[in-house]
């Protein structure tokens, strides 16, 4: 019986996962390899035995790039096998058996929650594995195969129990072994079939998350997938749908059908069994890779010395995986009744899909190699340029030249942020610019009273593009301008106009014109104040994002002052208090002049009003509606001025053509009178709403005007004056805690060493690659024999696919 495995495993990108070299997609020779039977390691004679060697020097300077990679973060990727399944595939142990021993947590449900990256390496000198574990800092330590096994367990149960239950990182496991194949394999957590419906709700994230990790590893185009398949019918492609989402064609997916042993005896024709293991084009893509799928089975069982183990040692586990191949294959033969044709046997059993995977993997080896060799110049040419840097630097240790560097450094600095503010497509628009939208998640939207944006961003120019400098702070005021500029007065009750109608000193009349003024410049002031905080802290935001865009800037240019941290937090902070004073200065000065604005109305400021009321009360003096102003006491309250707008708009008669007895009616009726009428209301209305909307145009003009004066003008000419003050200053009162010489010196001494122990190891990889590839160029007779003999057995033919059995070969 087969293996119900499989785990699940939690995974993601580690430090640990495969380098990043140019990947080519596959080929046509690759999507259409087909590998012959009888593979034996050796078992190619000579020649096999020699491009072995050669085989180990290819993988032995791949292993060594990937350390480089690893150890100093360069951008290097390498091909490795992605394997994807559902639970009940047969994935994990599909992937020990390709190895030749039993490592992982196999069982039925979820049981691998993270992916697990195996490097993995033949050593003829590694009788037993040899198990090297990335810890979470990425440092490698050497454990034994209980270990390892143990501690993918533990993960798995921690994960099982979290609230995540599935993590992207990966376990990265090197392993060196005498029957191990030259491999990387990332084994990935089990696809899940949840059930639907509410009670499997927990089951149904579980599933998203599982499939969510698997798309992000089945994207990266290094990988080839090895897609495991649990059926008898290819029509029912269950893993195979969600990998053509990330390979449409299946150009660098191998498909394997797990579990032959117990599909073999579900077809009762023999004809039904061949259409099986000779899909039709119209049951399985024509260019998978390879040409058609492979058929495995791994037997049941675990190594261990419990009651419950099968198999006491990792050689009798390999033995029965040897063991159920040759009776997957007599049993094939026995129900087809006719023996097995080799590209047949090419594709059923464990040993003929690991031969085919590393055959694979060593194709894309040596086309990346030759690619390899000018990365590798131009690290060593970075390097060593880093290098001269460095020693530069240690040489330039003096009072007088740090001096002057920070002096080179200061200056470039204040050039940049005036370049920023007047403009320039230097700087990465990808990295540093801010749409509208980012703007206001980082540095805040504009919030009328209710605490809600305002909501007239749609016409703002500009709004969508990702701006920085001198351009976003102009779209930032240009905001402030056509959001506020668009306000209109709040609603004003009756309450708010009665209780504005007080007593005077010398009498008890009402004086709506003061009450008016009143309510108009309380709401002005209430409605216009919190508008200079957000503008401040608006376009504070703007100016300190110039700070990492100048030193990028800087460091583009080559005169970034690297190393001298201190130095550098200084001038950092420097211009961040700067900023931080200058737009508290700036903003109480506006602050004193709104206070000015609603403090005392000024007529002057507000000659529409004038023009605006004589046309209300001119429209007033129709005869047929002044004679209704003296009942105005007796109806105004229970009205409620609910005719306020239709009784303005029914007056049409000028104010010259009104009696002096209709005008006496009018001023009791409005002027005179505490009774609110619906005249009276909309009179004191429209007074509010004019001095409001000329506060408010008053308003926007100067708060643009101070800000541009005492924000933004003194960070371009006081700043730099500042700045170089408080520098010379600090160099007399303290030099060394200035630059802090002794920890940059230990600095630069380790990071010297580290840049002569990286120029080392690309040194010693340029000379194994340079090799290797002038030995893939000009191959010795006996080399170019062994390449040649291994491309053949990747040849394939020409014919269709569905060719009759006796010519297929």
């Amino acid at each position: 019986a087969s293996a119900t495995p499989s785990g699940n495993a939690r995974g993601g990108e580690s430090p640990g996962s495969p380098m990043k070299t140019p990947v080519s997609s596959p080929n046509k020779s690759e999507r259409n390899a087909t590998p012959t039977g009888g593979y034996e390691r050796g078992g190619f004679g000579t020649p096999e035995k020699f491009f072995r060697t050669g085989n180990e020097r290819l993988y032995e300077a791949y292993n060594e790039l990937h350390s480089l990679a690893q150890d100093f973060q360069k951008p290097f990727d390498a091909p490795a096998i992605l394997v994807v399944g559902h639970q009940t595939d047969g994935k994990s142990a599909l992937v020990e058996a390709l190895m030749g021993f039993q490592f992982n947590h196999v069982g039925g449900g979820t049981k691998t929650r993270r992916p697990i990256t195996l490097h993995m390496k033949y050593n003829a000198a590694c009788i037993e594995p040899c198990c090297y574990l990335y810890n979470e800092d990425n440092i490698e330590e050497e454990v034994t195969l209980e270990e390892l096994q143990s501690y993918i367990e533990n993960e798995n149960r921690r994960l099982e129990r979290d609230t995540a239950m599935f993590w992207a990182k990966e376990i990265v496991v090197k392993i060196e072994y005498k029957y191990c194949p030259n491999l990387t394999i990332i084994d990935t957590p089990g696809l899940i079939s949840a059930a639907p419906g509410r009670r499997n709700s927990q089951l149904q994230a579980a599933a998203r998350a599982v499939e969510n990790l698997v798309k992000s590893k089945m994207r990266q185009k290094e990988f080839v997938i090895l897609c495991l398949e649990d059926t008898s019918d290819w029509s029912n492609a269950t893993t195979r749908r969600l990998v053509m989402d990330a390979d449409p064609e299946l150009s660098r997916t191998v498909l394997v059908s797990t579990k032959f042993d117990t599909r073999i005896p579900q077809f009762s024709r023999s004809s039904d069994l061949n259409e099986f293991i000779h899909p039709s084009p119209r049951l399985l893509e024509s260019t998978v890779m390879g040409g058609g799928p492979f058929f495995t089975s791994v037997p049941s069982g675990r190594v261990g010395i419990s009651t419950d183990s099968m198999y006491r040692s990792n050689e009798q586990f390999r033995n029965a995986v040897h063991q159920r191949e040759e009776m997957d294959v007599a049993l094939l033969e026995k129900r087809l009744d006719r023996p097995l044709e080799p590209q047949e046997r090419s594709r059923i059993g464990i040993s003929q899909l690991r031969r085919f995977l590393e055959q694979i993997l060593q194709s894309r080896y040596l086309e990346n190699v030759p690619s390899i060799v000018p990365l590798l110049e131009k690290e060593h040419r970075l390097a060593t340029a880093k290098l001269r840097q460095i020693n530069n630097e240690l040489n330039d240790f003096d009072r007088d030249k740090l001096k002057e560097k920070g002096r080179s450094f200061r200056e470039g600095f204040l050039t940049k942020i005036e370049l920023l503010m007047k403009g320039t497509a230097n700087a990465p628009i990808e990295k540093f610019g801010e749409t509208i939208a980012d703007e206001h998640v980082r540095g805040g939207a504009f919030v009328g009273v209710d605490g809600q944006p305002l909501p007239h961003y749609a016409t703002l120019s500009n709004s969508n593009m990702r701006l920085f400098g001198g351009a976003q702070y102009h779209r930032a005021m240009s905001e402030f301008r056509h959001v506020v500029g668009q306000m209109t007065c709040p609603t004003v009750s009756r309450e708010e106009v009665v209780n504005a109608c007080g007593v005077d000193e010398v009498h008890d009349g009402v004086n709506y014109i003061r009450a008016a003024c009143t309510v108009a410049i309380n709401k002005a002031k209430d409605t216009f104040e919190p508008f200079l905080y957000q503008l401040g802290y608006r376009l504070a935001h703007v100016v300190r994002r110039l700070l990492p865009i100048a030193f990028h800037l800087l460091q583009y240019e080559g005169t970034f002052l690297n190393g001298h941290e201190l130095f550098l937090k200084r001038v950092g902070g420097s211009y961040k208090t700067f900023i931080e004073s200058t737009e508290k200065s700036c903003r109480d000065i506006c602050v004193q002049d709104l206070q000015s604005l609603t403090e005392y109305v000024t007529w002057s400021l507000h000659n529409k009003n004038r023009t605006a009321l004589r046309t209300f009360l001119s429209n007033a003096g129709n005869p047929d509606i002044a004679p209704t102003f003296a009942a105005e006491d007796s109806s105004s309250v229970g009205a409620g001025g609910k005719g306020r707008r239709g009784s303005q708009q029914s007056m049409s008669s000028s104010l010259s053509s009104m009696s002096n007895a209709q005008l006496v009616d009018i001023l009791d009726a409005t002027l005179w009178n505490r009774k609110l009428g619906a005249v009276t209301e909309e009179i004191v209305h429209a007074v509010v709403c004019q001095v409001f909307e000329g506060i408010r145009d008053f308003y926007v003009q100067t708060v643009e005007l101070k800000f541009n004066c005492f924000f933004l003008m003194p960070l371009l000419k006081r700043f730099p004056m500042k700045l170089r003050e408080e520098i010379e200053a600090a160099y007399e009162e303290d030099l060394e805690g200035v630059f802090d010489v002794r920890a940059v010196r230990s600095a630069l001494v380790d990071r010297r060493k580290a840049l002569e122990n990286e120029l080392d190891q690309v040194e010693s990889l340029q000379n194994k690659f340079t090799s290797i590839h002038a030995t893939i160029v000009q191959p010795s007779p006996v080399v170019e024999k062994a390449v040649n003999e291994l491309q053949r057995t990747k040849l394939h033919t020409d014919a269709p696919r569905r060719t009759p059995l006796s010519s297929i070969r």
